[in-house]
């Protein structure tokens, strides 16, 4: 078991396509959600095994997905609730540690009392931290944490950024997102992380989510590591997000001007 460090990586998926995949074969579009289910334990177990991996997050629902057909809704959210009851103890076993993200008021009470338990019982978890976005806003956690700013005498950047993070009470325990992969053929974040992912890199497959495999995650893996990321910085000095580099003395920056 590799322990959690803030160097492993933290990647979120966008789980695109369950729908189309479904519709395309004839099929009803909860068949698709189904399938996807499936797709979601090859994902965890491929980030599991992978020793690069500390954080995955999911995309499972967004804020907006509430205006789609309430059965498909209501077919998710069992979905989700049943994946919970299955998987919480291979988490444990596996030293997995589950986080739900999102609203939760919305949600149906025993989805809740689920996600809570099975936070509960892996929090000590290291091997990987699994988190899943249901009824999920990006641009209502970025309000929220303003919201929660004004109230507050510290409005620092520091006290703003932890409130993004940690949604609604949560612990503001996860690093910035360095890759995002989305499914499906789309190719937009969809209010999915949008302050977490400032310099993620994006990497976009026109494979629908149920037939995402391992193979697919490690070919994500594989082109994030042939990138460069120099977050603003030129070619070769890679810094910090969102820490400025020391600009030298005039000097030294006319020596290397040709």
């Amino acid at each position: 078991m590799t322990p959690l460090t803030p160097e492993r990586l933290h990647v979120a998926i966008i789980m695109d396509g369950n729908g189309r995949w479904a519709t395309g074969r004839g099929l009803l579009r909860v068949a698709g959600h189904r399938r996807g289910a499936a797709a979601v334990e090859r994902a965890v177990e491929a980030a599991t095994r992978s020793p690069e991996v500390g954080t995955l997050t999911l995309y499972a629902l967004s804020a907006d997905n509430w205006r789609r057909p309430a059965d498909e809704i209501a077919v998710l959210l069992q979905l989700f609730e049943r994946y919970l009851e299955q998987q919480t103890p291979r988490c444990l076993e596996h030293g997995i540690r589950f986080t739900l993200i999102g609203r939760r008021d919305r949600l149906p009470a025993p989805l809740v009392a689920r996600a809570e338990w099975a936070e509960r019982v892996t929090r000590d978890g290291r091997a990987l931290h699994l988190r899943l976005a249901i009824d999920y806003s990006a641009r209502e956690s970025i309000w929220r944490a303003c919201e929660h700013v004004a109230r507050h005498a510290d409005a620092s950047r520091e006290a703003f950024e932890r409130a993004v993070r940690s949604g609604r009470g949560l612990p503001a325990d996860a690093p910035d997102v360095d890759l995002v992969i989305r499914t499906g053929g789309e190719r937009r974040l969809s209010d999915f992380l949008l302050w977490e992912s400032a310099y993620a890199e994006l990497w976009f497959t026109d494979t629908m989510w149920p037939d995402f495999s391992a193979a697919d995650f490690q070919n994500a893996l594989d082109d994030f590591r042939a990138r460069e990321r120099r977050y603003g910085g030129l070619p070769g000095t890679p810094g910090t997000p969102g820490t400025p580099r020391t600009p030298g003395s005039r000097n030294e920056i006319l020596a290397n001007i040709p």
